[in-house]
């Protein structure tokens, strides 16, 4: 029996080979799509799961009462992590974490490489395993831990355990040996680097003139708790701790007028689950943990299933009306009601057999591709997991018996006499047919409106105005052995007498992106007329705000001529309202508790942490000690690219063994809106694949509908209608349910962008046109989609129509 009804299904599938087709094409897009979209976001959610114990790992995040309300940060003093550890029960294991890209140099060969200090517990808290070397502290005091991929390429085919490398600090090349190898970080890793040390050796500019305060807040903490503590105890645990040690920061912020927390706090240490940091925005006052584009991307992948699933479904519907006689003559010769639902559903459960196999193939042929546009290591081997490949199949199976099922027991319940007289009566399931259609094409809009609001924020943020002139700007990494400000000053010299060479500046900080890629910045509070000021620091070379056109407001810049200047500062506008005096250039201020600091100029508010940050207080120093990280050159805006080759020559002149990392600062600025570009692209291809379904559905239906009505036609052609009032007839109730479709979801649209829209510090205004133009684009190809069918049916001759077998 059960061959039988495969053997049937393959034959009646194959006789209608278009219809089939049809069917396979829009649910194996569907399908392959869902399953790279699925693939992504569970990716995305499985990050740092890997980890042992990582129930027990947090992040160490403190907020601070301020007059203006409260604010967060993942920032900690230097004392912070052993200071806690020793004072506070529960700590079981703790570690300071700082990133950098220093060179590294092994005889004739020297690499940056992506590196991380931290402590010792750092191995007890993370499952990074040991393949060679020491297990039990791969970094002790002037060693380093590899992973295999660096010491590859650091060492090539030789052993690196053991091997002594070079690494630049305190502008001296210091010896650090290979203490151990690590296998590999699995992709879905949060922490990466390609060397570990220990994180007493950071420079002496960031680890050991900031070992005792209390006021410089510079890199994230991460503790692993003890079993029989929870999250809460231990945040409870930590007032005291906090009133201790932050006395001066409580003590200023009463002063300005701060009011505590619900728990009567002015500091308060708090711990992020391990597993939500990727997830969260340390940075601002409330601390959020967000996977809102993990989950509207998996819901994506459900909508674009679920569009597929019900074009099926209408176009099961609409073939099985061109076999009414079919299923007339078998219920005739006996076929029952079950044998007729099997013999539909067996048909159905073939196309999405084989649906689901181009789907998964397709997958696999788009996924580098996907890879590259989404700039994502996400792939099916590191999601494939029992629990998930379970869900996968049960999920199939539950559309595949939805889909499949409904229009099998809609054709297997028909009346005998129905059949036979070729009527298919599912007047009382249009209610049903047009909700679907309604659905689908509110999914569309919805889609749609989305699409076009990413577009606009994303227009915006590229667009808005930074506060300094990303143009014409080369910048690149200073690299080197050297001392940075001899090197600054060679390239300077070298440069000075090339065309089209403009200024040439230097700073610790990569604008918009931070000292190191993560939007990390310094900060700094001190006392000012008896009150804590905190500020964010810069240190620069000469030209800084010439260089990037940053207008200054009030007093000067740095200048050569005056040999003061190094114990001079440039502030911004939010910093003068931070100190709150009108006239900024009589401010005077002491820091390291001797030196006095004069501000000489003001510079307008800049962007100088991304776009996803409001503008905070920032002084600039010059300070000779303090290493320059980024050097920015800038260039006329005649022949960029040549001008691009004199500054590479310089530095190839200067630096022959280290590699040139320049780019434009207008490309680096605007690669930090990855993420809400990737977010257009993904869904502005699902809105494509979701209207061209929506289509598919809409034309399998409109077949239906010219099916059941083709006598009317006839007769209505017979009395003298015209084509156009025929098309019209047919055609309008499908345009209602658009309609519908568009006033359902464009407030669901308008909330669900205008809740999006809050993430951003500067964001568009929403206007109507948008949703407008969603609605329009949606109705303009329902049109015609359905225009094609109906005038093929008003132009089609009357007597057809009409006659009767």
């Amino acid at each position: 029996m059960f061959r039988n009804y495969i053997k049937i299904a393959l034959r009646n599938l194959w006789k209608d080979r278009t219809f089939t087709a049809l069917n396979i094409i829009g649910l194996t897009a569907a399908f392959g799509v869902a399953f790279l979209l699925s693939m992504y976001a569970l990716f995305e959610l499985s990050v740092d799961k890997f980890h042992e114990n990582v129930g027990s790992i947090y992040q160490v995040y403190t907020t601070s009462q301020i007059p203006e309300g409260s604010e967060s940060s993942d920032a900690n003093p230097i004392p912070f992590a052993p200071t806690l550890k020793s004072e506070i029960p529960g700590v079981e294991k703790i570690t300071r974490y700082a990133t950098g890209g220093p060179l590294i140099t092994y005889k004739e060969k020297t690499l940056s490489i992506g590196s991380a200090w931290a402590d010792p517990d750092f191995f007890d808290i993370f499952t990074f395993p040991v393949l060679e070397g020491n297990k039990i502290n791969p970094i002790e005091r002037s060693t380093v831990a590899l992973t295999e991929e660096t010491a590859k390429i650091i060492f090539g085919s030789e052993n690196a355990f053991g091997k002594t490398i070079t690494l630049q600090r305190n502008n001296e090349a210091a010896p650090y040996t290979v203490s151990a190898i690590l296998k590999d970080f699995p992709e879905a890793s949060s922490l990466r680097f390609g060397a570990i040390f220990n994180f007493q050796d950071l420079p002496d500019s960031f680890y050991k003139d900031n070992k005792d305060r209390w006021d410089a807040h510079n890199h994230p903490v991460y503790l692993k708790l003890a079993a029989n503590i929870t999250p809460e105890k231990f945040e409870k645990s930590t007032r005291p701790f906090s009133n201790l040690h932050f006395a001066d920061d409580i003590t200023t912020a009463k002063r300005d007028g701060a009011k505590p927390n619900a728990d009567g706090q002015f500091q308060q240490i708090h711990l992020l689950p391990f597993t939500d940091v990727s997830f969260a925005d340390l940075q601002v006052a409330n601390v959020k943990v967000s996977k809102t584009l993990q989950y509207l991307i998996l819901s994506i992948a459900l909508l674009i299933l679920f569009i597929a699933s019900v074009n099926f479904i209408n176009m099961s519907i609409a073939k099985g009306a061109q076999r009414l006689r079919e299923i007339g003559m078998r219920k005739t010769l006996g076929a029952s009601k079950s044998q007729l639902f099997f013999q539909f559903w067996g048909e159905s459960i073939l196309v999405f057999i084989v649906s689901v196999m181009f789907a998964t193939l397709l997958s696999f042929l788009l996924l580098d591709t996907f890879q590259t546009l989404f700039r994502t290591k996400a792939s099916f081997n590191l999601i494939a997991t029992p629990t998930i490949i379970f869900g996968f199949i049960i999920s199939l199976l539950m559309i595949t018996l939805i889909a499949g099922g409904y229009p099998a027991y809609l054709m297997s319940k028909l009346g005998t006499l129905q059949s036979l007289k070729g009527k298919l009566e599912v007047t009382g399931r249009n209610r049903v047919r047009n909700a679907l259609i309604v659905v689908q094409f509110g999914i569309a809009i919805l889609l749609i409106s989305g699409t076009l609001v990413l577009q606009e924020q994303l227009d915006y943020m590229r667009n808005k105005d930074l506060g300094f002139n990303k143009e014409q700007v080369i910048a690149f990494p200073l690299k080197t052995k050297k001392d940075r400000k001899q090197l600054m000053q060679l390239i300077r010299d070298e440069l000075s007498d090339k065309p089209n060479i403009v200024s040439v500046t230097a700073a610790d900080n990569i604008l918009g992106l931070g000292k190191d890629g993560t939007n990390s910045t310094s900060a700094m509070g001190f006392e000012y007329k008896g009150r804590e000021v905190e500020t964010n620091l810069l240190f620069v070379d000469y030209d800084y705000p010439q260089t990037l056109d940053i207008p200054i407001i009030k007093g000067r810049s740095f200048n050569r001529e005056y040999a003061t200047d190094s114990l001079s500062v440039v502030i911004n506008e939010s910093m003068v309202k931070e100190f709150g005096e009108k006239d900024p250039l009589n401010i005077k201020f002491v820091l390291d508790d001797s030196i006095q600091y004069s501000v000489i100029g003001v510079v307008k508010d800049f962007n100088f942490q991304g776009m996803d940050k409001s503008i905070q207080p920032l002084s600039f120093f010059m300070n000779s000690k303090k290493p320059l990280y980024q050097a920015y050159v800038k260039v006329a805006p005649v022949n960029l690219v040549k001008s691009y080759d004199v500054v590479k020559a310089a530095w190839n002149k200067l630096e022959p063994d280290t590699e040139f990392l320049g780019s434009f600062l207008d490309a680096n600025i605007d690669r930090t809106l990855q993420k809400e570009r990737m977010m257009t692209t993904m869904i502005s291809s699902a809105s494509i694949l979701a209207i061209l379904l929506s289509c598919i559905g809409l034309f399998a239906i409109s077949l239906l509908v010219v099916s059941q009505r083709k006598k009317e036609i006839g007769i209505r052609k017979v009395v003298g209608a015209s084509v156009s009032t025929i098309t019209v007839l047919l055609t309008k109730n499908f345009l209602k349910l658009v309609g519908i479709a568009f006033l359902i979801a464009t407030p669901i649209a308008w909330y669900a962008t205008s809740q999006w829209l809050q993430n951003y510090v500067y964001r568009i205004d929403l206007n109507i046109w948008i949703f407008l133009a969603a609605g329009a684009i949606a109705l303009v190809i329902a049109v015609l989609t359905i225009s094609f069918r109906t005038i093929q049916a008003a132009l089609k001759n009357p007597v057809e129509s009409l006659k009767t077998e």
